[in-house]
């Protein structure tokens, strides 16, 4: 948290000439501007009162000069070269005393400071100058204190949070939390990799990023303050606040810190051995999955991130046993566009974007074939947004349901090939399906009846096929009935009996998918 409790736009090192003008001894005096009102938001770095006429020298830059032109009296020449002079030495502004020696504001000073674009404010009462410095100086250096300060508080807490093992979000969290406004972190492609802050305002900024980060990539107008995230001469990246409503060079100083921050947590690994651009994509796959966040919210984060999403067909996956990055390598060795992200329980998301007229089931296959021993898991094409949150629970489902590989699966699985296993896994949370597996399977629910569960379940599985259950148990076709018997006499079931069969089939599949 900040050390001062004053506004971030107070914390600027700087008064703008505007803020000068309205300090309450500076209105005492009734100030005028008469020349340069477009630039009063230049920035005071200091306060001089000098009467020399060749003040110019002295200077370097972002002062306010006091004078009462006394020297430059009565000669035209002068007066010009006095403003050309400090408009050569960048200064912010002058501020003409009128009295004995200008009891006007001079003309001749007023159209060459126009011309030059410096602000020129004359004082229609007297007023001591000493009062002004000393007002405007302690200012400074209060502010300059107070943005020190809080430089040093977003340092100490970004740097806490490295140290705790916090991931990136927890970072931007806190770095939004001091900038006020959304932060956005990229690659040197303007691809969004993380955001933070209000998740509206941040919603607004990606609706249209790809061209808003371009028209802001060269200045830093209108809010817009990026650092550089890179290290050993090498850039990687950027983070940008967007739409910072405090002074630019406080903004500047903490888009500096933060960027500290990210390129030490890069650094050091953070909480996670996942890159950047993969923490990003599991962000948006899991939301996706989970449906907790509403599709239309995130399609700019996914435009964002990359995807294209206008007038295309969405194909969701999800790969068994598959490892993000060689799923990552057969996308761009197939020069499909998608994301990738691991999800929990061994299974990773895969969501392809291809063209309307790409066959989505050829080139579905195609990228299945690359992959060795995993399986591939698919829900039906989706061509609007909106449904890609239920096809990516489709996929999920249907790779839970084969998450056993007791099955002789194609290369790609779809809903219809994983038939009654599939619909036990649907239902497999309802009480009524899991006291019916506890019930019919009650006799062999002990550790004495592991082995005897392991037959049962290869047996159905062969369609009891009791030669090949021998075989795959390594048991003789004896020792195999014997076990038989034991099982139906622990259930009481007939096992040549179809009906009490499919029972203890549907239990036991019910059981094990409640056990996964």
């Amino acid at each position: 948290m900040s050390t001062t409790s004053e506004p971030l736009e107070s914390l600027a090192p700087t008064l703008s000439v505007r803020q000068v003008l309205m300090l309450e001894r500076v209105l005492a005096g009734e100030p005028e501007v008469v020349a340069g009102a477009a630039q009063l938001d230049r920035a005071v770095r200091w306060v001089h009162v000098a009467e020399a006429a060749d003040v110019g020298v002295m200077l370097s830059g972002g002062e306010m000069v006091l004078t009462t032109g006394v020297l430059l009296a009565g000669d035209d020449d002068k007066q010009a070269e006095y403003i050309r002079s400090l408009h050569r030495a960048e200064a912010a502004a002058v501020v003409l005393g009128l009295g004995r020696a200008f009891p006007a504001p001079p003309d001749v000073m007023r159209r060459a400071a126009e011309r030059c674009g410096l602000p020129m404010v004359v004082l229609h009462r007297p007023f001591p100058f000493a009062e002004l410095t000393e007002e405007v100086q302690a200012r400074l250096v209060r502010r300059k204190f107070a943005a020190v300060s809080m430089s040093e508080a977003v340092r100490t807490a970004l740097t806490g949070l490295i140290t705790a093992g916090a991931p990136l979000q927890h970072l931007l969290d806190e770095i939004a939390h001091h900038s006020g406004c959304p932060v956005v972190v990229t690659n040197l492609a303007h691809r969004v990799l993380a955001t933070a802050g209000e998740r509206s305002a941040v919603d607004d900024v990606l609706r249209d990023w790809e061209r808003i980060a371009r028209q802001a990539g060269g200045s830093e107008g209108d809010g817009w303050i990026r650092a550089e995230l890179g290290g050993r001469g090498e850039r990687w990246g950027q983070i940008m606040l967007c739409g910072y409503r405090g002074d630019t060079a406080t903004g500047r100083l903490l888009a500096d810190r933060a960027a500290e921050s990210l390129v030490l947590h890069r650094m050091l690994g953070g909480a996670s051995a996942h890159s950047w651009e993969e923490q990003s994509a599991q962000s948006l796959l899991t939301d996706l999955v989970s449906g907790v966040v509403p599709a239309r919210q995130l399609l700019p984060r996914a435009r964002a991130a990359g995807l294209p999403v206008n007038r295309r067909t969405f194909v969701p996956l999800v790969v068994r046993d598959g490892d993000p990055g060689e799923l990552n390598r057969v996308l761009r060795l197939l020069g499909l566009p998608g994301i990738v992200a691991e999800l929990a329980d061994g299974a990773t998301a895969v969501l392809l974007s291809l063209a309307r007229d790409q066959d989505a089931a050829v080139l579905t296959a195609n990228f299945a074939a690359r992959l060795t021993q995993t399986v591939v898991a698919a829900a039906d094409p989706r061509t609007a947004w909106d449904d890609v949150p239920a096809g990516m629970r489709e996929a999920r489902h249907v790779a839970d349901a084969v998450a056993s590989g007791a099955l002789d699966l194609p290369a790609v699985v779809r809903l219809k090939d994983v038939h009654l296993r599939g619909l036990i896994r649907l239902l497999r949370d309802d009480p009524h399906v899991q006291s019916f597996a506890e019930r019919e399977l009650d006799g062999l629910l002990c550790a004495a009846g592991d082995d005897l569960l392991a037959v049962l379940r290869t047996y159905l599985a062969t369609g009891r096929n009791k030669s090949r259950t021998a075989q795959l148990h390594h048991v003789s076709r004896p020792a195999l009935y014997r076990r038989l018997e034991a099982i139906q006499g622990r259930l009481g079931v007939d096992l040549d009996d179809f009906e009490q069969a499919a029972s203890v089939h549907i239990a036991l599949l019910a059981h094990d998918a409640q056990q996964a």
